[in-house]
């Protein structure tokens, strides 16, 4: 099996039916890609870089901007036997350099404008990049299910970023996604509003629309949430797909109504939880519903909403049909269950196929991930009686207080039902040595007439006395990843 053939040949699309659409402001359509340019294409670069010299397994580093150009190296990478390591286009020279070195990448590709690591290698930059687009195509690499396809670099907000190496059947993995989460078919249109180097973007942005024979369109131009709207409605988008915190400012900026973007049939979010309250927002002014999905880089998604399994606001759904998922207790027996709707560490079983292949070079924290058969996904979750999870944050994020274990998520979703908050963010704060309080950083609405005691009030009414915060801080905006995560560790070193 490989990954790259399976995406661009399972649904056994037409091959003039539009793959890949590249929109600009407005909805303008920069580039069209037909199933026979893009599967050309990936293989034209399969066998530049199998000419270039490379062994089946090498890595490949990718520092690309937003352009075509990434998918098409990504998967061609993939196509010819190879292990790309995609990165944000983000990352100063020094992050990409670590990235560089630890996973022993032998080529980067380069698109001449993005920051390149600080230590030199070997390197093919624009020029190349192009032959390699305009190499003769080959065929796809025989590569087994359990040969190493990708290594995605993880956010690191709790810790130094790791690699995550997965293996070629990781897209056909993805399947319970295509119906338990997004509904979809061959006649969607699938919008993503995250960058191509994004593992959101690469498996729901692109993957699983090729692997149904549907079109992905990716949007190239400024990120202000106003311009939305009018992107899905000339798009003649089906689907949109975003963080919840993209949802928020759409609703906030643009100009959005029953009658917006009317090809839209539902909007789908992963990256970060969503809220209830934006939720309703989202329903009460689209009239569309919002599936949300729970997952990580280990694994993708595994939780989820969708057309046939009801929203129950502020759950992230049920396990996605043929998923292996179960809630342990907080403790070291391997085989003690939590009980219904007692929260537990979030856990998915080894024999899942879409589980990662392991932590690059990193046996040990490999090993310690998971509790016998196991994987711990550092979540914690309690399942109600009707089979819905519920998010209570991440084990690392816990906060102490007075002997009390406090989720943040717990305390920021008390806050953000509040009307005068948008947004807010929990974390623990040192204020000096051995004492830290629980600080909400809170970003109003309206921040002339917004009143910090009268929010203190509201919390009082919503939280137990030991889990209200005892500091509060107004901020124009929380810091995120680019993935849309709350950065907690910034808000710690304020």
């Amino acid at each position: 099996m490989n990954l790259a053939r399976y995406c661009l040949t399972n649904a056994a699309p037409d091959p003039g039916k539009t793959a890949l659409e590249v929109v600009g402001p407005g909805g303008v359509i920069l580039e069209t890609w037909t199933f026979q340019a893009l599967g050309d294409a990936v293989l034209s670069v399969a066998s530049g870089l199998q000419a270039a010299g490379l062994r089946k397994g090498d890595r490949i580093l990718l520092r690309i901007g937003h352009s075509s150009d990434f998918p098409l190296l990504f998967f061609g990478a993939i196509a010819g036997g190879f292990v790309p390591v995609p990165t944000s286009a983000q990352l100063t020279p020094a992050e990409s350099t670590a990235i560089l070195e630890d996973s022993g990448a032998c080529l980067t590709l380069h698109d001449g404008v993005t920051a390149l690591p600080d230590r030199t290698g070997r390197m093919m930059g624009p020029d190349d990049i192009q032959a390699l687009k305009q190499s003769a195509p080959g065929a796809y690499s025989q590569t087994d299910q359990g040969d190493p396809a990708f290594l995605i670099y993880t956010s690191g907000t709790s810790g130094t970023p790791k690699g995550v190496l997965h293996a070629q059947r990781a897209a056909i993995a993805r399947k319970p996604m295509y119906q338990g989460w997004y509904g979809i078919s061959a006649a969607d249109r699938l919008l993503h509003a995250g960058a191509f180097n994004w593992t959101y973007t690469l498996g729901v942005g692109l993957m699983d629309p090729w692997a149904n024979g549907a079109t992905s369109i990716v949007y190239d131009g400024p990120r202000d949430p106003d311009v939305w709207p009018a992107v899905m409605e000339a798009s003649k988008a089906s689907l949109f797909a975003a963080v919840p915190s993209l949802y928020r400012r759409i609703l906030k900026y643009g100009n959005v109504t029953h009658a917006a973007f009317p090809e839209l049939r539902h909007g789908l979010t992963a990256g970060e939880a969503l809220p209830a309250a934006l939720y309703k927002d989202w329903k009460s002014q689209t009239g569309r519903e919002l599936f949300e999905a729970l997952g990580m880089s280990e694994i993708s998604t595994y939780l989820s909403s969708g057309p046939d399994v009801p929203v129950r606001p502020g759950s992230p759904g049920k396990p996605q049909t043929g998923r292996k998922v179960a809630i342990l207790k907080e403790t070291e027996d391997e085989s003690s269950l939590a009980r219904p709707q007692e929260t537990g560490l979030l856990a998915i079983h080894r024999d899942e196929p879409g589980l990662m292949l392991g932590y690059w070079n990193r046996t040990e924290e490999t090993t310690a991930a998971f509790r016998g058969e196991w994987f711990l996904t550092g979540d914690r979750a309690r399942e109600d009686a009707d089979g819905y999870y519920w998010y209570e944050g991440r084990a690392d994020d816990l906060m102490n207080a007075f002997g009390y274990r406090v989720a943040p998520e717990e305390v920021e979703r008390a806050l953000v039902a509040h009307p005068r908050v948008l947004e807010a963010a929990v974390t623990a704060v040192d204020v000096r040595e051995g004492v830290s309080l629980i600080t909400a950083f809170v970003v109003p609405h309206d921040v002339v007439d917004f009143d910090l005691d009268e929010l203190a009030g509201y919390a009082a009414s919503m939280l137990a006395e030991y889990k209200r915060p005892k500091s509060y801080q107004i901020v124009a905006a929380l810091p995120r990843t680019a993935s849309g995560k709350v950065k907690r560790q910034a808000l710690r070193n304020r």
